[in-house]
């Protein structure tokens, strides 16, 4: 191990922290990073074991809320209609991303022009949504109906394609189907819990055994940055969002995919 993949760990700890919340695919910028930077892990098992500092940084931010949730799971109705719609909405990535790991992390995460093409077209997409005139119908996550939790369960799915983003599809899936952006937002939060600790646990799973010192070395330090930087963007995205909207994150998408492509094409 060398200080270079020592800084590697760090700039991907770092950018996974950053964009894992926000709609801009974290998962494609890491793997064209990694791609551009020359940082390699054993079947990707670095770029998606240091969501864990992700995921703990939304835990602390959202702890008091969640244990609220579960404190008063057993007589409050709000409390109950939101779990269960979490769980609804979970329940199409669980299934779907198990039948089709093997071929997600073998094909799709070695094409970097399919990032870079999904993170224009992504883009695109989330500069229509965020100038669409919308009435908002829905506008607390504790009382969405059950199809819309299912819904956007579904409309996550797509983010198994890298440069889709999770954030993202669940976001302009929601909007789309009558949401405020704050609670569109604020369920991707909610969604990414279960959804980012099942991928944890499975990724797990299927790599441990090939996981040696240095990697475990380097999945700490990209673990630290993660949280960090995640910590920092859970606090602050939800009111950015409610005075900005998404249109700055389109533009980000549209760029660093364009970048991409030139990059490929100079290499």
């Amino acid at each position: 191990m060398n200080s270079e993949t020592i800084v590697g760990a760090i700039i991907l700890g770092l950018t996974e922290g950053l964009t894992e919340f926000l709609p801009v695919s974290s998962t494609g910028h890491l793997l064209l990073l990694g791609h551009f930077i020359g940082f390699e892990s054993t079947g990707r098992t670095f770029e998606v074991l240091i969501q864990l500092g992700a995921i703990l940084a939304i835990l602390s931010v959202y702890f008091h809320r969640l244990w609220s949730i579960a404190t008063s799971l057993h007589n409050d109705k709000q409390s109950q209609h939101l779990t269960l719609g979490i769980l609804l909405a979970f329940l199409p990535a669980a299934i779907i991303g198990a039948m089709a790991h093997s071929f997600i992390k073998s094909v799709l995460f070695e094409t970097p022009l399919l990032i870079c093409s999904t993170l224009i077209i992504g883009g695109l997409i989330m500069l229509w949504v965020d100038r669409r005139p919308m009435k908002a119908r829905y506008t607390r996550i504790e009382e969405y109906p059950y199809w819309l939790y299912l819904a956007i369960g579904f409309c996550q799915c797509l983010a198994m394609v890298p440069g889709v983003s999770r954030s993202g599809s669940t976001i302009v899936g929601a909007l789309l189907m009558g949401t405020d952006k704050r609670s569109a937002a604020e369920f991707s939060f909610f969604l990414a819990m279960p959804t980012m600790a099942g991928a944890f646990a499975y990724d797990l799973y299927k790599n441990y055994s090939y996981l040696s010192f240095d990697d475990v070395y380097l999945i700490a330090i990209g673990f630290v940055c993660s949280f960090i930087a995640g910590f920092f963007v859970v606090r602050t995205f939800l009111t950015f969002v409610s005075k900005h909207g998404f249109s700055l994150f389109g533009w980000w998408r549209i760029i660093v995919g364009l970048l991409g492509v030139v990059g490929l094409l100079l290499v």
